[in-house]
């Protein structure tokens, strides 16, 4: 199996529930091999062939500058957040599990880079999407 890009099932149901708040709650990205099998279904927050190699420590690094937004002509709500980087970094990942620590580690969305991408001292960020109705990271209808 590999990496499946999108919200988790878990998280679209808790955001219906009130379980998680993006604004206030502290998010974080884990990296991931291509080895990795982390989807929709990922609940929670796993080591399971999660990135090792110089400037990554387990778990990841904090997301920040999340930002909700509302398309008055779509009713699109979305939400985007900061680019996330690795300074000094030395490893390769496939993809990213954004998960929130506040929250029992509980899983939020996963990120699938099309191809193993080379973090080192040129190129060691996560650039989020435009944040937009169209491309934002985290979009409801």
């Amino acid at each position: 199996m590999a990496i499946q890009q999108g919200l988790t099932n878990s998280f679209k149901q808790e955001m219906l529930q009130s379980g998680q708040n993006l604004l206030t709650d502290t998010l974080y990205m884990a990296l991931y091999t291509a080895f990795s099998d982390i989807g929709q279904l990922t609940t929670v927050y796993t080591t399971t062939n999660e990135v090792t190699g110089t400037g990554y420590t387990a778990g990841g690094r904090p997301i920040t500058g999340a930002t909700i937004n509302t398309d008055v002509d779509t009713g699109v709500v979305y939400v985007n957040f900061n680019n996330v980087s690795w300074p000094g970094a030395s490893f390769i990942a496939r993809g990213a599990l954004i998960y929130n620590v506040t929250r029992s580690n509980k899983s939020v969305a996963v990120l699938d880079f099309g191809a193993d991408k080379s973090f080192n001292s040129i190129n060691n960020t996560v650039a989020m999407p435009v944040n937009t109705a169209t491309t934002a990271l985290i979009r409801f209808p």
